[in-house]
């Protein structure tokens, strides 16, 4: 779908969206906060999984009357950026996150930025806000990460060229979750498979309704999300989460987020969405 073709975002005054081009391939959708003042200190914002750059909207003008220039992109993937392919078998080459990295330096330097004062990453955005500061400590002068921690780089093998090489391991976790009296799989599993990618594109309750009972599902108006920390990562443990993060393993992720759409008098007293 052509950016031209969606209809305007409702933003506050204080923000504008705007598409640039020629961002590592990419025409990028960007939203900007004040931008009316020249010369003011960066700051990038990185929306998270499955959210975009409208998900920082009431942030932004805080951080602009605070003095700075706010930008925040639909990242590679998401919302009204384009020049990304989304076919299940496509190279996912241009999705790596040295690759991220090179999209977000691509947007501050398209801007006129040779450092910026923050770069800011929540959920999937909190990664690659990590490996920005980690690859350019340059150019992101500062980090926050939210949601998410960052584990570090991970470690490269040592004293291995006389060695056989190994199959990578798969993890334990998703047979031993299938393997439950109440046979489960985590989501992150099911969303690699083939199967997921037409469930995710033409769920049978239609976009809309899909979205509407799955973001009501995490959000704080379910009544059922009260986290708590987990004893670790094992079947029985992770069988603890709510089903949008570990779920039953016959159904898809519109099915099991119908089981939880609120009806007409939920959604008119929803308070988070």
């Amino acid at each position: 779908m052509k950016p031209s073709s969606l209809p305007e975002i409702p933003l506050p005054p204080a923000i504008r969206s705007r598409h640039v081009e020629g961002i590592n391939g990419l025409t990028m959708h960007v939203l900007e906060a004040g931008f009316e003042t020249r010369g003011r200190p960066c700051v990038l914002l990185l929306h998270g999984f499955p959210e975009l750059a409208y998900s920082w909207r009431k942030v932004m003008p805080a951080l602009s009357e605070a003095g700075y220039h706010v930008i925040a992109p639909d990242q590679r993937g998401y919302g009204r950026t384009v020049g990304w392919h989304a076919a299940y078998d496509g190279d996912l080459a241009p999705f790596r996150l040295t690759n991220l990295v090179r999209d977000a330096l691509g947007v501050v330097h398209a801007f006129g930025y040779r450092s910026v004062a923050a770069v800011i990453g929540h959920d999937f955005g909190s990664p690659v806000a990590a490996w920005c500061a980690l690859v350019r400590p340059d150019v992101f002068r500062s980090v926050v990460m939210m949601s998410a921690p960052f584990g570090g780089p991970p470690p490269l093998p040592f004293d291995t060229a006389e060695l056989p090489a190994k199959p990578k391991a798969e993890d334990p976790v998703h047979r031993e979750l299938a393997r439950l009296a109440r046979p489960r799989k985590h989501y992150q599993w099911y969303y690699s498979t083939r199967a997921a990618d037409g469930d995710m594109h033409h769920p049978r309750q239609g976009v809309h309704d899909f979205l509407r009972a799955y973001y009501h599902h995490k959000s704080a108006d379910w009544k059922q999300n009260q986290p708590h920390p987990l004893g670790s990562w094992s079947a029985d443990e992770l069988a603890k989460l709510p089903t949008y993060y570990v779920m039953d393993l016959a159904k898809t992720m519109p099915e099991t987020v119908a089981e939880e759409m609120p009806d007409a008098a939920a959604i008119a007293a929803n308070q988070w969405l």
